[in-house]
């Protein structure tokens, strides 16, 4: 069986700030490291519970964070941008299963650096009227394609998300949020054996399903008019409120590749302090 683990870095352990995940930092050099391990311990699970192959795409920032000298030779790494279907991309290659791993809670919500692709300007997105961050997104697109989400790690609020969108899955809660930028982080060798045990369970559901392409519609709330305004530009978006906007699709894929139009124009237009 071939598994995908789509893999997040603000949810491994013991991150905890902005300098633990932002490249070229003394302290990402540090959590790289943790970052693969975290990683190699899913893949040692998955495959001691029969995964074949296992594809691991980097999806945080630049997705250049791994260190592909340490990683599980039982894996292979799919890094850089840029990517169609960006954080899942290889979920439309016949994979059996997807682990989220290193993963976040939304935009708006209590959570590890909680937000939704845009680090600190998206306060809020809906997919089909439910609050839904980055998981929900996802978890979404990888139904489409009838495959499975077989375990999330993160933060306790991060995995208290995943109970809604991917109820069946395995989670791992590698920290306990105290804030948004401190937890109660446990040792890697614990979250390790933890991923790795849960990893394996979770190798049960692994099997694809016949997937059903349905329309959708997302709307995305930001913390200043002007980036509605911008993001409205878009042929299909349509600005709904003074800091909101939204746009339908006709399936989930499309919905996706027009968020992230939708996410980097709005990014484009934030200039220095004051957004």
């Amino acid at each position: 069986m071939r598994i995908l683990i789509s893999a997040d870095m603000e949810g491994v352990t013991g991150v905890t700030w902005t300098d633990d995940v932002v490249p070229g930092t003394e302290q990402w050099q540090r959590f790289r490291k943790l970052f693969t391990g975290d990683v190699n311990a899913c893949v040692d699970g998955l495959c001691s519970a029969g995964a074949t192959e296992v594809l691991v795409n980097e999806a945080h920032s630049a997705q250049r964070n791994l260190l592909l000298e340490e990683l599980d030779e039982r894996a292979v790494m799919l890094t850089g941008r840029h990517k169609p279907l960006s954080m899942m991309q290889g979920v439309d290659s016949g994979v059996d299963g997807v682990v989220f791993l290193g993963y976040h809670a939304g935009a708006g919500q209590e959570g590890v650096l909680s937000h939704t692709y845009l680090e600190n300007s998206i306060t809020g997105v809906w997919l089909d009227g439910a609050p839904a961050g980055e998981g929900a997104l996802n978890a979404a697109l990888a139904a489409e394609h009838g495959v499975p989400v077989l375990l999330v790690t993160g933060d306790d609020r991060a995995c208290a998300e995943a109970t809604d969108y991917a109820p069946q899955a395995q989670t791992v809660a590698v920290k306990e949020c105290v804030s948004r930028y401190a937890a109660i982080c446990r040792p890697p060798a614990r979250t390790a054996a933890e991923i790795r045990t849960a990893a394996a369970e979770g190798m049960r559901r692994a099997g694809r399903f016949t997937g059903r392409a349905e329309p959708h519609r997302i709307e995305v709330e930001f913390d200043a008019a002007h980036l509605a305004a911008a993001a409205a530009v878009v042929p299909t978006v349509e600005q709904v409120d003074v800091r909101r906007v939204g746009f339908d699709a006709p399936d989930m894929t499309a919905a996706m590749q027009a968020f992230k139009v939708v996410t980097a124009i709005a990014a484009g237009a934030i200039q220095g302090i004051y957004g």
